[in-house]
């Protein structure tokens, strides 16, 4: 049978052996979190810039080697003519080099004009040749040295002879540059937490005594995933506040992590769909030559159809990613806001009328004349109207409506479709927010709307209408407009 030792003062317990205690179990391995959960924000940041230049390369490489093979290369002789005319009148030479690569893997043009007859020896080059399939390469150039990505595509003649290689290139320096500054950006947050964490345990240790296991026993919960987890406040002091705190986060990080596994999900589902059409439809004209006029048109505008979808999401995440690193600015110029929401009007009536849906449209009979940037004010117009018809069609209408208020100028789009729900109208305009919806979208359109509407010294809000639907409400200051008769 054990002895019973008797129990150390309550002072010894919170002096140094409860600090010591402290740093030996709990602090050390909130310094290794810290550093795992730095290394592996960087590493997936790191793992998605480079799969993106990947991606679009593969792509650009592809489809073009595809077309050269195609439509471009006639006879063996006229590969070596036709490589020249297209690598001078190459339109991205400010951001890729073009290379056209001959069977012995020398450099015959580029449309730098300055490696003619120089041998790269890259891997994705051999692969390329040997394995008629495109090959990506990824590290220092070895004439430069410098950090660089290439993907070669083979180009075929008669069939499956290939007659040289299409490669392009591009300097991962940038790229390198901004994963740099991410790195920082993740070390300087995980500093700040390890700072934050041990000013909290060095008041914690001196100051509580009686909720310090309630408290130790709540964090220990929400660290190893019970998010959402409440802690009973009996005190309305510092205690109490902290505990409310830790509440509140609880709540949050439970909603964030709800919140991003559905991006994730969400952006994963809608770059299947065109990827997969892509795929399948550029196979099936890969297969049939001899196809049939109409499909062949159908086929090709299914392929521009969706590669413009995903187009438009990657530079939605791309936007998404400048307004967080700060990169995200507007060009201001003397602009007419009417005519700008009459434009987009325009572009989206034959689309209102596929979806058999009514347009109503109220004009307050004046030129606006704003201090703004035209391309940002349409692009928030063009993320209005797709978010009303693709949650309006129940309704089968929308209703515009610009006006002039006492200080400011009024964009108004309803639709009269089911609405939002009362509790997730707060967080419509979040990141990567979607609620409820079941429709298509990454969930980040309706953020930088409402960072674009910021920056132009606006608000963008959102309402449930009397009788159904969603109003979205542009508002921009009335110091910057003047107003003109039409």
């Amino acid at each position: 049978m054990k002895a019973i030792r008797p129990a150390k003062p309550v002072k010894k317990r919170l002096g140094l052996g409860l600090g010591r205690k402290w740093l030996r179990n709990c602090f050390l391995v909130v310094i290794v979190t810290v550093i795992i959960a730095v290394l592996l924000f960087s590493m997936s940041f790191t793992n998605y810039y480079y799969t993106s230049v990947r991606t679009i390369l593969e792509e650009k490489a592809e489809s073009t080697s595809a077309f050269f093979s195609s439509y471009v290369i006639e006879s063996y002789n006229e590969y070596y003519k036709n490589a020249y005319q297209y690598a001078e009148t190459f339109e991205d030479r400010d951001t890729l080099e073009m290379q056209f690569i001959n069977t012995s893997g020398r450099i015959i043009v580029s449309s730098y004009g300055l490696a003619a007859g120089y041998s790269p020896g890259t891997d994705d080059i051999t692969g390329a040749l040997t394995g008629k399939v495109s090959t990506v390469f990824q590290g220092k150039d070895p004439e430069t040295g410098e950090h660089i990505m290439a993907v070669s595509s083979p180009l075929f003649y008669s069939g499956d002879q290939v007659v040289g290689v299409m490669r392009y290139v591009t300097s991962l320096r940038l790229v390198d540059e901004q994963i740099s500054r991410v790195f920082l950006t993740a070390s300087l947050v995980g500093l700040a937490v390890l700072l934050i964490v041990a000013v909290i345990s060095m008041y914690f240790i001196r100051s509580i005594v009686r909720p310090l296991g309630e408290i130790t026993y709540a964090a220990q919960q929400i660290a190893e995933g019970g998010y959402g987890f409440q802690i009973e406040n009996e005190f309305s002091d510092e205690i109490g506040v902290l505990r409310n705190t830790i509440n509140d986060m609880s709540q949050k990080i439970k909603q964030s992590e709800k919140t991003q596994n559905d991006f994730v999900s969400s952006v994963s589902h809608e770059l299947r769909t065109p990827i997969t059409a892509i795929s399948g439809w550029s196979e099936t004209l890969l297969d049939d030559p001899n196809m049939d006029p109409g499909d062949l048109r159908k086929g090709l505008g299914i392929i521009v159809k969706e590669s413009k979808r995903l187009g438009g999401m990657v530079e939605e995440l791309l936007e998404f990613s400048r307004i967080q690193d700060g990169r995200f600015t507007i060009r201001v110029e003397e602009m007419d806001l009417r005519a700008e929401l009459e434009d987009v009007i325009y572009m989206y009536r034959s689309q209102f009328s596929r979806e058999d849906m009514d347009f109503e449209y109220f004009d307050c009979n004046e030129n606006l004349i704003i201090n703004g940037d035209p391309e940002r004010i349409k692009q928030v117009f063009f993320n209005i109207f797709d978010n009303a018809v693709k949650h309006g069609r129940a309704g089968k209408k929308i209703t515009t409506r610009i006006a002039l208020g006492q200080e400011e100028v009024i964009v108004t789009v309803r639709d009269h479709g089911p609405g939002v729900p009362e509790d997730e109208l707060p967080q419509i305009k979040m990141k990567f927010y979607k609620g409820s919806s079941k429709e298509r979208g990454s969930g980040i359109g309706l953020a930088v709307c409402d960072e674009i509407v910021r920056l132009h010294g606006g608000h963008l809000e959102f309402e449930n209408a009397e009788g159904g639907g969603l109003r979205a409400i542009i508002s921009l200051p009335m110091e910057t407009a003047t107003v003109s008769e039409s």
